[in-house]
């Protein structure tokens, strides 16, 4: 979540210059945003949106490609599939994108038509790498020793054998101690705006806790129904109702309802096209900043993200995908 963060921040103003162009480009960066793990992009596709920068159809083809913070979760339980997915969805995107902006065209949907600009945050010397800062030490503010010292501690505890993946061979383990040490360079060095509302404010309290819970829940969730019920049987029985399910939970705009999909397919219970058809549809909370702007505009982009993802769910169960 650092990284994506930091790289939304670092590109957003270069992000916005690239994407004035034809609308296979706006399609293109689009996709890629909403693709990205977390909800950033989402949010930035909607500063785009509400600035008229890219069309009604991009602003679908990005909302296609987003999976919230649960990419996070698949990123960690399967990355291999997880890469795949995001790969399927950000071509996706693109396609959803073109035939959502064909039928706007033929319905005649003016985009964001009820838009009421408003200056978004800036990040104009805002840039959230600030080493000087180490300068101040040893007058660091608390927050930055306690996150600097919880990455040192994950390391400690994975290298002396308590905690985490301990074999080399590994990838989890090269993964956890790289990312762990890069989050200790970046939190040391953030400057206090980034430091304060990117990290605290953003990442820490609205994300961290949610996914945290969300996938304790999803666990408990699947794990007594493994044991306790003929989960695996019940949900092969009625693999087409799951379906359909996986994709109205996706209309609920927030992050946390499809870890259950997310877990499921994890252990095995549900086949790839039901994630696929629930990632399609849902789009985490990156919707939310959308509809205080336009609750029409949102609205008609999950209606197409719904039937977009069931039919191509369909299909791909259909073929046994």
């Amino acid at each position: 979540m650092l990284l994506i963060d930091y790289f939304d921040v670092v590109t957003r103003g270069k992000l916005e210059k690239a994407i004035r162009g034809g609308k296979l480009r706006q399609y293109s960066i689009a996709s890629f945003l909403g693709a990205t793990p977390g909800c950033l992009g989402a949010f930035m596709n909607v500063s785009l949106y509400v600035h008229g920068l890219i069309t009604f159809g991009a602003i679908v083809g990005g909302m296609i490609a987003t999976s919230g913070d649960e990419s996070f979760v698949m990123l960690a339980m399967f990355p291999k599939e997880a890469l795949m997915l995001f790969a399927i969805l950000f071509g996706l995107g693109i396609i959803g994108a073109w035939l959502a902006d064909k039928l706007a065209n033929f319905l005649k949907i003016s985009p964001c038509k009820e838009c009421r600009l408003q200056k978004m945050h800036k990040v104009k010397g805002r840039n959230p790498f600030k080493p000087s800062v180490l300068l101040e030490f040893p007058k660091l503010s608390p927050a930055r020793y306690a996150l600097v010292l919880a990455f040192v501690a994950i390391i400690a505890l994975n290298l002396i054998g308590a905690w985490g993946p301990q074999s080399w061979d590994e990838p989890d383990r090269i993964i956890l101690l790289s990312l762990s040490t890069i989050a200790i360079v970046m939190t040391a060095t953030a400057s206090e705006h980034y430091l304060e509302e990117h990290i605290l404010n953003h990442i820490i309290k609205k994300h961290i806790w949610r996914v945290f819970l969300w996938t304790l829940f999803a666990l408990i969730f699947v794990g007594f129904g493994l044991q306790y019920w003929n989960f695996s049987q019940t949900i092969r029985a009625n693999i087409w109702l799951v379906l359909v399910i996986s994709a109205l939970v996706g209309l609920i705009p927030e992050s946390g309802p499809h870890m259950a999909f997310v877990t499921m397919f994890a252990s095995g219970l549900i086949p790839f096209s039901v994630l696929l058809t629930s990632s399609i549809v849902q789009d985490g909370h990156g919707m939310l900043p959308l509809f205080s702007y336009t609750l029409n505009d949102s609205l008609l982009i999950k209606a197409f993200n719904l039937v977009f993802g069931l039919s191509i769910g369909a299909v791909l169960l259909l073929l046994g995908f």
